[in-house]
């Protein structure tokens, strides 16, 4: 389904993500952990296409993805959904058009210059952000909003895109624990019911465990760890971490895990 091999990226004389290989045969949620600078970030722009590799190959189906330009490129990037930290909506913009935003690639310029949208696009944009529990905030502009909340607006718009491949760039990382937990329960829950893959640069160990069905550990760019959650030991943290690591890092998702058995009733809202 999903194939990387050797796939390198060169900054000069610096390697951000070195020969990075694995491949997914199924639809599933990954999380990509490590340091700050591990290469996780330039790997998903790389996968995104929004970065070009210096070698190696990225297929899809088949299909191979490096070599993409033009519509041909653009198209890719709607199939291959981007969410990232600060969110990138337009503040002053309201809720439902930052979500409309996700069918730019497919709209004709006259219709994205003047904001025309088909009603049936925007129908669907209520309807996605009613499934994330947020379609009483589509009239208002996007800045009035919490960043949990801009978050989840950030993910209507990637799944405008009807994408088959989510990619989150540490979609938790400036949130607080509640927030943090409804983005990923979130995530979670678009992978299992739409089957979608998901990918998601995740700073916290215990994140990682909880959500992911797979786990890719990334230390100064090289891929030092693929495998299940379960076998996310303390000898392999310190491996991706570093051995002097305290993994004060897991901080985040401790408070998430310690949130959610004293609110066992959560829901969005």
């Amino acid at each position: 389904m999903l194939e990387l091999k050797a796939l390198t990226k060169r900054f000069g004389d610096k390697t951000a993500v070195d020969a990075a290989t694995f491949t997914v045969d199924k639809p599933m949620m990954i999380g990509i952990i490590g340091r700050s600078g591990a290469g996780k970030s330039t790997l998903l722009r790389m996968l995104n296409r929004l970065s070009d590799s210096s070698s190696g190959e990225i297929s899809f189906e088949g299909r191979e993805i490096t070599a993409l330009k033009g519509a041909a490129r653009r198209e890719w990037q709607s199939r291959c959904a981007m969410i990232f930290q600060q969110f990138n909506l337009v503040p002053r913009m309201d809720v439902v058009s930052n979500v409309l935003h996700g069918t730019l690639n497919r709209r004709s310029t006259f219709a994205t210059m003047f904001n025309l949208y088909p009603q049936e696009d925007i129908h669907k944009a209520i309807e996605i952000l009613d499934r994330l529990g947020i379609a009483e905030q589509a009239p208002k502009r996007a800045e009035a909003l919490s960043g949990g909340q801009q978050q989840r607006v950030a993910i209507a718009r990637a799944l405008m895109q009807d994408p088959s491949i989510i990619l989150a760039d540490e979609p938790i990382a400036s949130l607080d624990p509640m927030n943090a937990q409804i983005v990923m329960d979130a995530l979670r829950r678009i992978h299992e019911e739409d089957g979608r893959m998901v990918i998601a640069n995740l700073h916290t160990l215990d994140t990682a465990r909880r959500y992911c069905d797979r786990v890719i550990g990334m230390r100064d760019g090289r891929i030092v760890f693929d495998g299940r959650p379960d076998q996310l030991t303390t000898g392999v943290a310190r491996d991706i971490y570093g051995a002097g690591a305290d993994f004060s890092e897991a901080a985040t998702s401790t408070a998430i895990e310690t949130l959610d058995q004293s609110n066992e009733n959560l829901v969005l809202a």
